[in-house]
């Protein structure tokens, strides 16, 4: 009995029979976007959202992300969820410049992504004030097919992005932006 077993969603590459042959870069992007270890940063309801989306009915499990971590020098996804007081500021980024790179910023929410509602002294207006975001996830709570959608664009995210990128200058002035080296 012969079984024809074909990978999907390769990299573009050189194949034929007994072999494949492709770029580092794209080996490299698909293993990480397929393999995503995010540390939830939960504060309000949004995690109540995200708990959902982990749970057997959404299953994040099947896009890579089944390991959640929740020590930062093991997470290469950090998902903030919900508000963030001026208080919390520091530690979220402490939290931030201790995952090794390459890292990846999920804001999650309306409260973390510009404050909410909570127009006040006491609430940081978005966390890109003082840390890198790279994908947004709107709402007040966003439902978990948005979370999916916000996991999908993160992957998509590291399947193209260069490995020497984080050694560019233009990533370099970036972090020096937010006072990060």
């Amino acid at each position: 009995m012969s079984i024809d077993i074909k990978p999907e969603n390769r990299p573009e590459g050189i194949e034929g029979a007994g072999f494949f042959a492709t770029s580092l870069d794209k080996v490299v992007g698909l293993a990480r976007a397929n393999s995503l270890w995010p540390l939830p940063f939960a504060t309000s309801c949004c995690g109540i959202e995200f708990m959902a989306t982990m749970a057997s009915h959404y299953d994040l499990a099947r896009f890579g992300s089944e390991r959640l971590s929740f020590s930062p020098r093991q997470a290469d996804l950090l998902m903030v969820m919900g508000t963030i007081s001026k208080k919390m500021g520091p530690i979220l980024r402490q939290v931030y410049e201790q995952m090794a790179e390459p890292k990846w910023v999920l804001s999650m929410g309306a409260c973390a992504s510009s404050g909410g509602i909570f127009d006040t002294y006491s609430v940081l207006q978005g966390i890109d004030r003082i840390i890198p975001v790279d994908v947004y996830i709107p709402g007040c709570p966003p439902r978990p097919e948005q979370v999916l959608d916000g996991i999908l664009k993160i992957q998509e995210l590291t399947k193209s992005e260069s490995i020497r990128r984080r050694d560019s200058p233009e990533y370099k002035a970036q972090l020096a932006l937010y006072g990060i080296e």
